[in-house]
C-alpha cells in the first residue's frame, strides 16, 4: 500500500529568510516565490521562526507585494525578519504520516510546517494543500490500490470473493470471506488508503473463528 508521508508531499524547494533580512527583502521574496510565509533559518539552516503576509505592515508589506512605485521609496533596514517572526517555530519530520500531520495543523491552529531532519536542518515544508492532495485520488486509483495491493498481494484472498466499489472515496466491501477474523482487517486496511473517507461493509464469513463474547445475549434471550 502506498500510504503517503510528509516526504512524499512536501515542498523540497524552501525560500527563506535570514534573520538579519530587511522588510523590503521579506516582502519582496514573499512576491518572488509566490508564498504565504517564509522559514527563518540560522546559520546551520535551523528554522528559528516564521514570518508571514501577515506580519507585514500596511505600506511595507502589500505596496511591496502589489509592486508599487512606493517600494522604491522605502528604507531597506526599516524591521528584520528577526522583528516579524513568530516563535517559537513548530515543525513536522519527513516521516510523520499526512493524517498526523494534518491533525497536528488543525490542533495548532497554523497553515504550514517547515519540515526537519534529526539534525533540526529544515529540508521542507509542508502546507495543508498539500496534506489535502492525496486525498483528491480517483476512485479508479483507490479502487485498485485496494484490489491489488489490500486483498491481493497483503491478504492474498482469491479474487472475486470481495466485490469492491468506490464511489467519491466512499469504499463499500461486499461478498464472503473465508474467516470472520479477516474483515475488521480488511476494513482497517482499506481505511489506511489514502483517499479513503470512509468503509461500508456487508461481508459474510464461512468460519467464525473469534472467541465467544461473555457480554453476548443468545436472540432467544436465554443466559
Amino acid at each position: 500500500m502506498t500510504h503517503r508521508t510528509v516526504a512524499e508531499v512536501m515542498t523540497r524547494e524552501v525560500a527563506t529568510a535570514s534573520p538579519e533580512a530587511s522588510l523590503k527583502t521579506v516582502a519582496w521574496s514573499l512576491a518572488y516565490n509566490d508564498v504565504s510565509a517564509l522559514p527563518v533559518v540560522d546559520t546551520h539552516h535551523h528554522p528559528i521562526g516564521i514570518v508571514s503576509e501577515a506580519d507585514l505592515p500596511e505600506a511595507e508589506g502589500r505596496d511591496q507585494l502589489r509592486g508599487t512605485a512606493a517600494v522604491n521609496h522605502r528604507t531597506m533596514d526599516a524591521r528584520t525578519a528577526a522583528d516579524l517572526m513568530s516563535t517559537p517555530v513548530l515543525t513536522a519530520r519527513p516521516s510523520w504520516g499526512i493524517v498526523e500531520t494534518a491533525r497536528f495543523l488543525s490542533e495548532r491552529g497554523v497553515k504550514r510546517l517547515p519540515v526537519i531532519d534529526d539534525t533540526g536542518t529544515l529540508v521542507g515544508i509542508v502546507s495543508r494543500s498539500d496534506l489535502l492532495r492525496p486525498m483528491l485520488r480517483r476512485d479508479d486509483a483507490i479502487h485498485e490500490e485496494i484490489v491489488d495491493e489490500v486483498l491481493g498481494r497483503t491478504l492474498r484472498m482469491t479474487p472475486g470473493g470481495v466485490t469492491v466499489t468506490v464511489q467519491e472515496g466512499v469504499v463499500t466491501l461486499s461478498g464472503t470471506v473465508e474467516e470472520r477474523s479477516t474483515i475488521p482487517v480488511i476494513e482497517r486496511l482499506c481505511l489506511s488508503v489514502d483517499g479513503v473517507v470512509s468503509v461500508d461493509r456487508s461481508l459474510g464469513y464461512a468460519v467464525d473463528d473469534l472467541p465467544p463474547d461473555p457480554d453476548h445475549v443468545p436472540d432467544d434471550g436465554k443466559p
